[in-house]
């Protein structure tokens, strides 16, 4: 009966699961958690069951701790008085009154990461949002919070500047009527946004993001006029678009309709998959003027310049229906460019002798191939043995004063030996020393 009692208690604590201040008063005190720079020692307020001192920092992390519970808030705020920034990600909250009991007593609380905290289907009450009121920073990547809940969260946090929704598995926004103009940051990644019409009602509901990091979703287009989107992102610096689903030019052309966008992130989508490296670059940076950061990359004058005159010769071939409006204005800046000359970059080859014994063969060889590679070459050609060749060089004008140059170095290339039209290469067995290691 007692295995069976202890087995009981046991079961019962797991579905309970840890508090807070359990939690805390573990990791924290003098055994585990050294004293150090920016912590504090916080003695146990009278009656607590935490006993001793806790070495407590002002950002805490109690990741992955089970914790399903607040405990005691008059302990949460004896100790906590000074904590900043808190990391409950990992764990089972899966109550909101839970976490306002902790988010409350904790008064300085700037950055909050509730990520990975089974909060599907959970709606947290206007009254309880109230303590979010100084939260700047709140991280809610996969938690499943409805739409619902986020608003509440963004009526009641005053001061919230960036909100983490990350792999929340929205394939739309619901809108709100009342907007959170404190917001600057908003990163949505990983989600299953297709449609610019979902995208538009967070322009509506932010007015003042100025970073929006849409990466990962599967929007398709950037389909408003230029008043509209001047409207909607009046602030906007930052957009990333990383793996979107853009197809056409005209959309980021579009982009360039945001009147303070600075930095454009547009890797991995279908629009540039047939282009090169080198023209997608420019292409993208040719239709955003305003542009200073291109996929993390910082943009020079003379880039942008080259970009720009690259554009022109692109499309001016193009029928006049096609070419888009940012040609035209190019096309008055720098004027039509004449086509760029042909330059001849394939491999350079000459024809030299390759003399083995009594044998002489004439061979084009490919100037920019290694020693290495000609003596693979060469024994393939002329079946020369596998068992080591060695090559000599005989410049035609100069072998009477200078005389034969062994080509030694495997990894040097040919062309770095002047090689011309009409020179010789004499190939030679390797003789192997009669003078082994085991005669020494």
């Amino acid at each position: 009966m007692q295995k069976l009692a202890a087995t009981m208690e046991s079961s019962s604590d797991e579905e309970e699961g840890c508090t807070f201040i359990q939690v805390l008063s573990e990791k924290y005190n003098p055994e585990n958690f050294p004293y150090g720079q920016g912590v504090v020692v916080m003695p146990s307020p009278p009656g607590s069951p935490v006993k001793g001192r806790l070495f407590l920092p002002s950002m805490l992390v109690l990741s992955d701790a089970g914790i399903r519970k607040a405990g005691d808030r008059s302990d949460i705020a004896a100790f906590c008085a000074h904590v900043l920034e808190l990391d409950l990600s990992h764990n089972q909250l899966n109550d909101w009154a839970e976490i306002s009991t902790i988010v409350s007593n904790i008064p300085h609380l700037e950055f909050l990461n509730l990520s990975m905290n089974p909060l599907s289907g959970v709606e947290l009450e206007p009254s309880m949002a109230e303590v979010f009121s100084r939260v700047r920073q709140l991280v809610l990547i996969n938690t499943q919070i409805s739409w619902d809940t986020v608003h509440t969260l963004t009526q009641q946090a005053q001061e919230l500047e960036e909100l983490f929704l990350c792999l929340n598995g929205y394939n739309t926004v619901s809108e709100c009527q009342a907007s959170c103009p404190s917001l600057r940051l908003l990163q949505i990644t990983d989600n299953q946004l297709k449609e610019w019409a979902e995208v538009r009602k967070l322009g509506q509901m932010y007015p003042s993001l100025k970073t929006l990091i849409l990466a990962n979703n599967s929007v398709d287009s950037v389909s408003d006029t230029r008043e509209t989107l001047e409207q909607l992102f009046p602030n906007l610096r930052t957009i990333n678009l990383n793996n979107s689903g853009l197809s056409k030019w005209a959309d980021i052309e579009r982009l360039a309709f945001f009147p303070k966008l600075e930095e454009v992130k547009a890797k991995g989508i279908p629009l540039l998959q047939p282009y090169t490296t080198h023209e997608r670059r420019c292409l993208l940076l040719a239709q955003l003027p305003s542009v200073v950061l291109l996929n993390g990359s910082a943009v020079s004058d003379g880039e942008r310049e080259d970009a720009e005159r690259l554009f022109i010769r692109y499309y001016q071939d193009c029928p006049e229906q096609e070419l888009a409006e940012r040609y035209h204005i190019l096309v008055s800046k720098y004027g039509q460019l004449a086509p760029l000359a042909e330059v001849d970059l394939s491999p350079r080859s000459t024809m030299v002798d390759i003399r083995w014994g009594d044998r002489v063969e004439t061979v084009s060889l490919r100037l920019e191939q290694t020693v290495g590679d000609l003596k693979k070459h060469l024994r393939a050609l002329l079946q020369l043995p596998t068992n080591g060749i060695r090559l000599f060089y005989m410049d035609r004008e100069m072998c009477s004063v200078l005389g034969p140059e062994e080509l030694k170095c495997n990894s040097r290339a040919l062309h770095s030996y002047r090689i011309r039209d009409g020179d010789e290469i004499e190939v030679v067995p390797k003789v192997k020393s009669r003078c082994s290691s085991s005669d020494l």
